[in-house]
């Protein structure tokens, strides 16, 4: 069974490893010691406790068909005459959404603000990291 730093599980989370320590600190999720000392947190209860914060998410969320949502803020907005190219920094991943120019006029994005980028596909590829 894989086992994940505090570090680790706070970039996974997309939280600071002050925040995931904290929650550690309080029982939120279980730690124990590796063989070098480090507390780690094992897989399995990281993955459950992933689930668990996610469903705790805030709750003023509008309703859709899209289940996964990335949170983030505005880092880049490239607009064309038609078309436009949104950035979203979301914890540790960087989305791009291609739009059309007049929905982001009509969203009012710009860059530094917070928006969520909701993804919907029938194909979703998983890598073994």
């Amino acid at each position: 069974m894989q086992s994940y730093t505090i570090g680790q599980a706070a970039r996974l989370l997309g939280v600071s490893p002050d925040t995931a320590r904290r929650w550690a600190d309080a029982g939120r999720v279980a730690t124990h010691r590796d063989e070098s000392g480090r507390r780690v947190i094992d897989g399995r209860s990281l993955a459950a406790f992933s689930v668990e914060i996610a469903q705790d998410g805030d709750e003023d969320v509008s309703y859709t068909t899209a289940r996964n949502a990335f949170p983030g803020i505005v880092t880049a907005i490239r607009l064309g005459d038609i078309a436009a190219q949104v950035t979203i920094q979301a914890g540790p991943h960087r989305l791009v959404s291609l739009l059309t120019r007049e929905a982001v006029e009509e969203l009012g994005l710009e860059v530094g603000m917070q928006a969520t980028a909701r993804v919907k596909s029938t194909s979703v590829h998983i890598d073994r990291t």
